[in-house]
């Protein structure tokens, strides 16, 4: 059982760890590729994500999907390459809008530069996504197009909040449903798409894609909280500090409405209050990550992840299924 990529996936067996392993390394290289430009500067900030490193998860999965088809088809690692490098176009933009001092253990390009030159560095990445697309296909270009336009959406809805009595959680889900789960079901759909597999098999990857995404932000709310920023290479509590309600938040306004407890309506009061003073901020922190909702939040998780998992059982039993599986549980071990 060998450990595959920065995410942590071990793979049960020699081809397909090889295969997977050459995949990772053929995205890394074309991200390299496809962030130079003759303007030295420009490479400069454009690869400043890239070599900071990441978990590769959408590559990832797109290797792994391949697994149904040709796993060499040349449409592979391009289309891997694609979603990643949207990935990480939206992380430039995200850091502006969240005005963030670190990503992936490395000053966030906003912090660095300023805000407009990451915003444009992002849109650079975009470009060049973009671009790798048009070989790729029509219809690449559209599920694209309509992933990019879910991704957005989320964002939006996630800025304008939930309308009148709408369920808060329910909005969230939605939010992140967008923000998330659709380009992690495209890195699904492409690797499928790409490798020639049954169309039915790429439909059942795609939500698989959609549930895990889900299951992914939402262990990435959990561990916003509850880890420290060696684990997660980021600022915790950065969501809380802007006043961003992620699950954990959102849980716990759930039940200071359902039962009232004067314990979290005062948790309450202090996360909407001002938490951009360091000593409020680290108190809010702390008594989150000790709260029943963070607990709630990482149960929700958990509730994601199995049912991505239970949609892989109609593909064929084999190394790749199980490996698909296995990064159910890799990603709910992330929430703790």
């Amino acid at each position: 059982m060998t450990v595959v990529g920065p995410f942590g996936l071990s793979v049960r067996d020699q081809a397909l760890e090889a295969d997977v392993q050459n995949g990772l390394a053929a995205v890394e290289a074309g991200l390299l590729d496809a962030t130079k430009s003759e303007v030295p500067f420009i490479t400069e900030a454009a690869q400043h994500l890239v070599r900071a490193g990441g978990k590769r998860f959408r590559p990832l999965l797109a290797m792994l999907a391949a697994q149904f088809g040709d796993p060499y088809a040349p449409g592979v690692v391009p289309s891997a390459v694609v979603v990643e490098l949207t990935h990480l176009a939206t992380l430039y933009h995200d850091d502006v809008m969240d005005e963030a001092d670190v990503r992936r253990g490395v000053a966030s390009a906003n912090a660095r530069w300023g805000n407009s030159l990451a915003v444009l560095t992002g849109d650079f990445l975009f470009a060049r996504a973009s671009h790798i697309l048009a070989d790729l296909g029509p219809e690449a270009v559209r599920i694209q197009a309509e992933a990019f336009e879910r991704l957005v959406t989320g964002q939006i809805l996630e800025t304008a909040g939930p309308r009148d009595g709408r369920d808060p959680v329910d909005h969230y889900l939605d939010v992140i449903g967008g923000k998330t789960g659709s380009l992690i079901a495209v890195s699904g759909r492409f690797g499928a798409m790409m490798s020639g597999a049954d169309e039915g098999i790429t439909d059942i990857l795609t939500q698989y894609g959609e549930r895990l995404g889900v299951a992914f932000q939402l262990a990435d709310d959990v561990l916003d909280i509850a880890s420290d920023s060696h684990e997660s290479g980021k600022t915790p509590g950065t969501d809380l500090r802007e006043g961003i309600p992620t699950l954990p938040v959102l849980r716990l306004r759930e039940r200071a409405a359902a039962h009232g407890r004067a314990e979290d309506l005062e948790l309450v009061e202090l996360l909407e209050g001002d938490l951009t003073d360091d000593a409020r901020h680290a108190e809010a922190l702390g008594r989150l990550r000790v709260h029943p909702a963070l607990e709630q939040a990482r149960r929700d998780t958990v509730r994601y992840a199995e049912e991505a998992r239970a949609l892989l059982a109609p593909l064929p039993k084999c190394y790749a299924r199980a490996a698909l599986e296995e990064l159910c549980d890799a990603v709910v071990h992330r929430a703790g």
